[in-house]
């Protein structure tokens, strides 16, 4: 008996392997299965159509689209007032070597966050730490900067640099977390310990803060009513390769005008993960969620349904470095993409029933948060349906009336020339505001590429969006560090 037990391991073990592997090979490919199937389907459906419904259809994705670009291009508009307000108040600080002093004996005690993955940023994280300490310009009796990191395994000499790091300066802490496997672990591990910060300041480590971006934090806080604000990041190694150069763009887009246009419009903002500014009492009440693939904007929907008030300032800077190849971006954008669908599955009903504090819970904030949760994720079909219908007119309609009929029809749907002026004015108004505010690392050039390139890069986006609908239906969850370069 007891050798017929020994004997069944060894006999089965190699076949349970190799089954436990080909079942984890087609779980983990059956997303992208769907997702061929899914751009087929779509392709022939409308090589098939009939021509009535195949109009209508048409018109339908094209007032939707051309109702987003209208959309898009008023939050645009939104963010100039802030931009200006922004620039001045910087210039303002910059030009008055005393704009400061008033400040002197009141500001608020700030602990800063550096949480770190140390295999993945080890080439970079002694830089990182030497610069918060050389640069950040706050009192260091009011500055604690702690290194919250995990590791899988002892990394010297980096972990022992960064004790002595730590008995150098009184202000610095440096914390190993035991058993994280995340971001969210070590964030929540820091909470649990004693500190002294009003302010708790979270940074990924490969980010530069801008010298004075603690002292816009920390005179906002003083002036009241808010409970978290989200700063602004840019791109830093913009010409490290074209893949950063797109990041940046976009970058400048995203953060440089449509969050503080949202922000405007709809009465909140949220927090990105890095650059944020929490009340620390609020923070340490909720936590964040480890299961979350973006446990940042899960934080941002709760602390909303909580009834904090979170704005985004355009004064308060940081620069990050951007994936320098296709590979690293796929991986950060798909983590992404499937932790927006599990916030927008979870938090979209109770969010949306409470509205924003900022807003008095009005209606302004409710359909802002409508668009961001729901709409966000409907529109990547929209975009994408849209872009097979195209593919199926220009290999129909193109090769049988030819391509001036085809241009002066558009696909045989006239007023689809008019929806295309629309979104195309709409199209240079955006990128006309993300130009003046570019950051210092962007080239205008970069922008003007960006700009030509938007039509095939969301299609693309788009479609790694439904992958990763496709990912979060069967279940498939797996967490990728964005890969850190020490360039």
């Amino acid at each position: 008996m007891i050798a017929e037990e020994v004997k069944v391991p060894v006999q089965g073990g190699p076949l349970k392997r190799a089954l436990g592997a080909a079942s984890a090979f087609i779980w983990e490919w059956t997303p992208m299965m769907l997702l061929v199937s899914y751009c087929i389907l779509s392709f022939f459906f409308y090589l098939l159509l009939a021509p009535l419904p195949h109009e209508i259809i048409w018109y339908v994705y094209v007032g939707l689209q051309t109702i987003t670009a209208l959309s898009v291009s008023t939050e645009a508009m939104q963010s100039i007032r802030p931009s200006i307000k922004a620039r001045r108040d910087r210039r303002h600080a910059a030009k008055d070597p005393k704009y400061w002093d008033k400040f002197e004996h009141e500001w608020p005690a700030i602990d800063v966050v550096l949480v770190a993955y140390l295999p993945n940023e080890q080439d970079i994280i002694m830089r990182q730490v030497r610069y918060a300490l050389r640069e950040i310009n706050y009192p260091t009796n009011k500055l604690t900067i702690n290194v919250v990191y995990n590791t899988p395994k002892p990394i010297e000499p980096i972990e022992t640099e960064l004790k002595a790091l730590e008995a150098e300066h009184d202000h610095v802490r440096v914390i190993k977390v035991p058993n994280s496997t995340s971001k969210a672990e070590n964030i929540n591990h820091f909470l649990t310990l004693e500190s002294k910060g009003e302010i708790i300041t979270l940074y990924d480590t490969d980010h530069y803060p801008d010298t004075d971006a603690l002292r816009w934090v920390a005179k906002r806080f003083m002036e009241g009513g808010v409970d978290i604000i989200q700063g602004r990041c840019c791109i830093y190694n913009y010409d490290q390769t074209w893949v950063t150069r797109l990041i940046a763009a976009e970058f400048d887009l995203i953060y440089g005008v449509m969050h503080s246009g949202r922000a405007e419009m709809q009465g909140y903002g949220f927090f990105g993960g890095s650059n944020g500014h929490w009340n620390a009492s609020l923070l340490k009440t909720l936590g964040m969620q480890k299961h979350m693939l973006t446990e940042d904007i899960d934080s941002s929907m709760r602390a909303i349904i909580s009834g904090a008030r979170i704005e985004y300032d355009l004064r308060v800077v940081s620069y990050e470095q951007a994936p320098e190849t296709v590979a690293a971006f796929n991986k950060q954008r798909l983590r992404w993409a499937q932790g927006w669908t599990q916030v927008a599955i979870r938090h979209f009903i109770p969010a949306f029933k409470r509205g924003a504090y900022s807003d008095d819970n009005g209606w302004r904030s409710r359909i802002g948060l409508l668009q961001l949760l729901m709409y966000r994720e409907v529109y990547f079909y929209i975009n994408s349906q849209l872009t097979f219908l195209l593919l199926s007119a220009i290999l129909t309609t193109l090769p049988k009336y030819g391509i001036k009929k085809f241009f002066r029809d558009f696909g045989g749907y006239s007023l689809a020339m008019w929806a295309l002026g629309i979104n195309l004015v709409c199209l240079f108004i955006v990128m006309c505001i993300a130009t003046r505010n570019r950051s210092r690392f962007t080239r205008p050039l970069g922008m003007v590429a960006f700009a030509f390139m938007t039509p095939f890069y969301y299609t693309g986006v788009s479609l790694m969006a439904i992958f990763c609908h496709f990912r979060e239906f069967t279940k498939f969850s797996k967490w990728n560090p964005t890969a850190r370069s020490s360039k």
